[in-house]
């Protein structure tokens, strides 16, 4: 079996209940098909103890392929499919109060590192009814694209990012987890692991 790592995040601000943790639950209930262990973990909005959850991921479990699910807090229902991390610039302070030393990720590395997956091939690829994709090459400067430098250089760009909505009425976790799996599906596809 392959391992994908999955995460979200808990609580932060006015969102008691983070959707991006909701959708990556539901996903781990629908699964990957058999040959795809799926573990996913929930992150805290903190800069320093989600870092060292990332690293560990990667230096203990190695997995094949790690995706990060973050809300977006938009007033429309999106999902962004994120291609980059960047390093610097991280001067937004996180549930604790704090923001990273030098307001960067990694002191030394570079200013962005780009994912091993085309994001901008699996937007044009990919539709689930009901909810606009889009591409994006900028997640955020806060935790999200914090998660996503990290992971992408602890696992040397074998990570992704997706942006997802608040839920509502229309975007409940159900309809996210189903969305989740239709993307992912397509990037295993693009990654030829659709046979794993």
């Amino acid at each position: 079996k392959h391992l994908f790592f999955f995460s979200g995040f808990g609580p932060f601000r006015q969102y008691l209940v983070n959707s991006s943790w909701e959708a990556v639950k539901e996903l781990s209930k629908r699964g990957l098909g058999e040959n795809i262990k799926l573990q996913v973990i929930q992150l805290p909005v903190v800069y320093q103890k989600a870092k060292e959850q990332v690293i560990k991921i990667w230096t203990t479990l190695k997995p094949l392929l790690a995706v990060h699910v973050g809300l977006a807090s938009s007033t429309t229902a999106l999902i962004i499919l994120e291609q980059c991390g960047k390093n610097k610039g991280y001067h937004e302070r996180d549930a604790c109060g704090f923001h990273p030393e030098g307001a960067s990720c990694m002191l030394d590395g570079p200013g962005k590192i780009e994912s091993a997956i085309n994001m901008k091939t699996l937007w044009k690829n990919i539709s689930v009814e009901g909810i606009e994709i889009i591409f994006s090459r900028d997640a955020g400067r806060y935790l999200c694209d914090y998660t996503y430098y990290t992971s992408l250089y602890y696992g040397s760009g074998r990570a992704a990012f997706i942006h997802v909505p608040p839920l509502s009425e229309s975007v409940t976790a159900d309809f996210l987890g189903k969305a989740l799996q239709t993307i992912i599906l397509a990037m295993l596809e693009q990654c030829g692991m659709d046979h794993v």
